[in-house]
């Protein structure tokens, strides 16, 4: 008698499934059991090949084409190696990518990042902070606000293109520090308040540099008090005798340590008592903060040649023109006449720091005048004597400058190969090897046949360092010097390396620290035209002479150097396969010249970047472009 199965007192009845689930069952369980134990099939085609195979089928060698990874659910997962932040930067040739890092001397970026197509560049190094501290006064005009805005983007500009990072405090910090209730409860004199909310906002940084907006570098890269100033190691509370209250540094406990003393002091005891005293306290020398401490609480340094201050003093003796405009009913009149003649002074400053003037590089010079377009512009611009109301001041720091003439200008010329000198500014046109090939050759488009056969190797950076480094060198030593011309701590200050394949410069002005000349008049003496505001403009330089040896070509060639230009443009952005292949196989055919073009790309993309960002950072501030009203399409880049 069978047995009867039950559960939880219910008779169960067990029946056995059909045959053909039995085996589907089966073979799931075998197919289970063998992957875990032997693996997937080796070298089992992606759909993406498949489908690429059926598209492309003259394609040889599928399965090394480079694809994005599958993941295999039955292998082990993989991470990633990891991206530097801010690393990358679009264009419309490719992407350009870069790594920081100490081996960024090698002559090949592939050899550190094991990737063709990013660059290796030296560290990015630190900017140290330098503040300053806008304060307005009530509801201020917007023609005012946007005036004065402009003279803190002015001090911005100047201080970043020093290698500092300018911020923009306000009564926001001050009201931050500890201390900040108790000073208000005092009723201070306003000037006297606001030097102390300058001090209180500086505090809760933590201390640095403390600078008035209108105490602006004026000197070069390399001077000793901007230098020691970037190290951030200040030993001492310190300001400059010089610049009455223009500057201070020091650390942050020596500053609230300050401070604490000053609102400790016996003036402010009783405020009421004291009040014609701590009023005079804002006429003493720096400031009315350095008035209530002793002289035991800050140091007082005698050499600090490399910063100009425009304070009141200075401009009602030194600079009448504009003193006389700084009233109320023309104000706005007045900061714009100063933000030019702060500029124009930050022009000349960079002319006498170049005494042997502007070289622009022009390797390989028979086809290569299309290239250089762009450079002689900028050239033409930075020799131009700077628009100014004043036409023959100089700036505070400097009482015995020299004036640019525009009968003598700063010297300009082309050069036929790369001079290192620090007297001298080089602007240089970092070709692509299929733009400088097309161009060399007189060549249309270039194929795979006549490159082997015809092509010399990496002909720009030989011609770009034969005179500095002879002709025994090997390209791989040559490029490490190009590397050190554009980026070592001595080279780029004094030069600007620009891509020969964008066709527009965005950020000139952060990079010199001052704007451009935007205008130029048709005479031939100073003061042949006079520009809005009472502001007196130069003619502008004429074109450079040729190179000596070299023939001028004719009008006709120049303009088949420039469709050639065009043309290499496009071709550098085809989607064209072969096209792709033919503008890969120029590059390794010329390989130290594709390395010197990355490079110079690179280090321009990351410079950009690094300004984008931080104008990103800064745009709700005080000085910003968007509150100074400047902007539009500064950061298109059609590289």
């Amino acid at each position: 008698m069978p047995v009867q199965r039950t559960l939880f007192g219910r008779p169960v009845t067990l029946t056995v499934p059909p045959l053909r689930f039995q085996l589907l069952f089966a073979f799931i369980l075998l197919t289970i059991v063998s992957l875990l134990t032997v693996g997937p099939p080796p070298a089992v085609p992606t759909y993406d090949q498949v489908a690429d195979a059926v598209k492309n089928p003259h394609i040889p060698n599928l399965p090394e084409v480079n694809l994005p990874a599958v993941k295999n659910p039955f292998g082990k997962s993989a991470h990633k190696p990891p991206v530097q932040a801010n690393s990358t930067a679009s264009s419309s040739y490719r992407a350009i990518e870069w790594f920081s890092d100490f081996k960024w001397r090698n002559p090949f970026s592939s050899s550190v990042t094991l990737d063709e197509n990013r660059a290796v560049l030296p560290p990015l190094k630190e900017r140290p902070p330098i503040y300053t501290f806008y304060d307005p006064k009530g509801k201020v005009d917007k023609t005012v606000s946007e005036a004065e805005n402009r003279l803190i983007l002015a001090w911005r500009r100047a201080w970043w293109a020093q290698g500092f990072k300018p911020q923009v405090l306000s009564r926001a910090e001050a009201m931050k520090h500890p201390r900040y209730q108790l000073v208000q409860r005092m009723k201070l004199d306003p000037k006297v308040e606001l030097e102390m909310m300058r001090w209180f906002a500086w505090g809760h940084m933590g201390g640095g540099v403390l600078a008035n907006w209108l105490a602006l570098p004026m000197s070069d890269y390399n001077n000793a008090m901007l230098s020691f100033l970037r190290r951030q190691e200040y030993p001492d509370l310190s300001r400059v005798e010089s610049l009455h209250n223009g500057i201070f540094f020091g650390e942050g406990a020596a500053v609230n340590e300050a401070i604490k003393k000053a609102v400790n002091s016996d003036l402010l005891k009783n405020v009421t008592a004291n009040k014609d005293k701590i009023t005079q306290l804002a006429k003493k020398e720096g400031g009315a903060m350095v008035g209530l401490l002793s002289s035991a609480d800050i140091t007082v340094d005698t050499k600090a040649n490399g910063i100009a201050y425009y304070s009141t003093d200075n401009i009602a003796t030194k600079y009448k023109t504009v003193a006389e405009k700084l009233t109320n009913t023309t104000q706005v009149e007045g900061l714009q006449s100063l933000a030019d003649l702060i500029n124009s002074h930050l022009h000349l400053t960079f002319q006498e720091t170049y005494s042997e003037g502007i070289a622009i590089v022009k390797p390989l010079p028979e086809h290569t005048t299309a290239l250089t377009y762009e450079a002689i512009d900028i050239a033409r611009n930075l020799t131009q004597c700077p628009s100014s109301p004043i036409p023959k001041s100089c700036p505070p720091n400097r009482h015995k400058c020299t004036p640019c003439d525009p009968n003598k200008p700063m010297k300009m010329a082309l050069l036929p190969s790369y001079k290192n000198s620090s007297a001298l500014y080089t602007i240089g046109t970092v070709p692509h090897p299929y733009t400088l090939n097309s161009l060399h050759y007189t060549r249309d488009t270039l194929d795979a046949s006549f490159i082997r056969k015809n092509a010399e190797r990496n002909l720009w950076l030989i011609a770009l360092t034969k005179e500095m480094l002879g002709e025994n060198h090997s390209e791989g030593y040559r490029v490490v010097d190009f590397k050190d011309a554009v980026a070592a701590p001595k080279g780029a200050p004094n030069s600007l390396w620009l891509t020969a394949e964008r066709v527009t410069q965005a950020d000139l002005d952060w990079i010199f620290g001052f704007n451009l000349p935007q205008n130029a008049s048709s005479g031939g003496e100073l003061g042949a035209k006079t520009g809005d505001n009472g502001l007196v403009v130069s003619p502008r330089p004429g074109m450079p002479l040729p190179i000596e040896g070299i023939d001028v070509p004719e009008e006709r060639w120049i303009k088949n150097e420039e469709e050639r230009l065009k043309k290499a443009r496009e071709a550098l952005q085809s989607k064209d396969r072969h096209m792709q292949e033919v503008v890969a196989m120029v590059e390794d055919w010329n390989m130290y010249d594709t390395e010197a073009w990355k490079f110079a790309r690179a280090f321009s993309a990351r410079r950009r970047v690094e300004r984008k960002k931080w104008e990103e950072e800064e745009r709700e501030f005080a000085g910003s472009e968007k509150k100074a009203g400047v902007g539009g399409g500064r950061w298109q880049d059609r590289r």
